[in-house]
């Protein structure tokens, strides 16, 4: 029997922190594209969670406009 997405463990959805930790001043990490309250949730939240805030950090960093 496999299992489905939505029901794989947290473990299984890796953290996408680089260590490049620094927050904007909207406290979104300028390194992963995590907020704040995202980072602090994220050892409690469940696989299905995980994907929507990586999904989420996805479209803040390919929003964010390069510092150059």
């Amino acid at each position: 029997m496999s299992t489905s997405p939505a029901s794989e463990p947290q473990a299984s959805v890796a953290s996408p922190c680089c260590r490049q930790c620094c927050l904007d001043e909207a406290d979104i990490c300028l390194g992963c594209g995590r907020t704040l309250s995202e980072i602090l949730e994220w050892g409690k939240a469940d696989g299905e969670r995980r994907r929507a805030i990586l999904a989420d950090c996805e479209k803040r960093r390919n929003n964010r406009s390069p510092k150059w």
